[in-house]
């Protein structure tokens, strides 16, 4: 299971990557593999604000949709655009052209209450 050490993470399996004061978001290698192949990627929030924990879309799969959830409050600047025409980028490279938003970051103290790698581990039971 590849889990970069550098990023941030959620329960709800996103992982964070902040690159000065933009995030880039997307879903763990451990959510991809559990949903199988993803079909569909729907984001409709660009430039909308959205809060912490807030769905910001949906990833649909062959065999069901869930929802994504927001590791921060922000405003959503982007949706990744290569995954209108190839959504399997998820799969295949969930932490590099996979990414899914790139959003503002309003408040970087709840960067804090986002898991560590170990912290993710645990809840995967990995």
């Amino acid at each position: 299971m590849n889990l970069p050490e550098n990023l941030k993470y959620t329960k709800d399996h996103e992982w964070i990557r902040v690159e000065g004061d933009v995030a880039f978001v997307g879903i763990t290698d451990f959510a991809q593999s559990e949903l199988g192949d993803i079909v569909y990627v729907d984001i409709d929030t660009v430039d909308k604000q959205i809060n912490q924990e807030d769905v910001f879309g949906t990833v649909e799969a062959v065999k069901t949709v869930s929802d994504l959830f927001s590791p921060l409050s922000g405003t959503v600047l982007e949706f990744n655009e290569q995954l209108e025409n190839s959504p399997e980028l998820v799969n295949s490279d969930p932490y590099g052209d996979g990414w899914i938003i790139k959003m503002s970051i309003d408040d970087a103290s709840q960067l804090e209450s986002l898991l560590t790698v170990e912290g993710y581990r645990e809840v995967i039971g990995q």
